[in-house]
Order: C-alpha cells, then sequence, then structure tokens
C-alpha cells in the first residue's frame, strides 16, 4: 500500500505498489510542470491519493495554491 503524502490515507497505487496493472491516475490528464515551482515537484512522492490528486491539480491550474 502507499500512502499520500498531502493526506497520509492509505491507498493503492499500481504503479508504486508493482501490481502490474495500469494505475488509476494513468486515466486523468497528465500534470502541466510549468505550474510546478521551478518546474518540479518538491516532495517525495510517487503519488497521491485518489481525493487529493485531482483536487492538487485543479488547485495548481487555478493558480490559487502552490503545493505543499
Amino acid at each position: 500500500m502507499s500512502r499520500c503524502p498531502r493526506c497520509q490515507a492509505e491507498f493503492l497505487c499500481a504503479m508504486a505498489d508493482q501490481t502490474g496493472k495500469p494505475c488509476w491516475c494513468t486515466a486523468l490528464p497528465p500534470v502541466d510542470f510549468s505550474l510546478l515551482p521551478e518546474g518540479k515537484l518538491n516532495m517525495d512522492a510517487s503519488c497521491f491519493c485518489p481525493a487529493c490528486l485531482p483536487a492538487w491539480k485543479a488547485s495548481l491550474e487555478a493558480g490559487r495554491n502552490k503545493p505543499e
């Protein structure tokens, strides 16, 4: 199991947990790294949970918040 760095919830990340199947997040549009400070994610995270990733992406795209 993976742990979301944003909310600390446990979830299954098929890529990080090496299930051999596509992860749920591959169905989402990719993150535009130009929206991130210095063009990179400054945290130790393989993925956010299914609740946090869409919320985080929406906040980046709206320009309201920077990644924590």
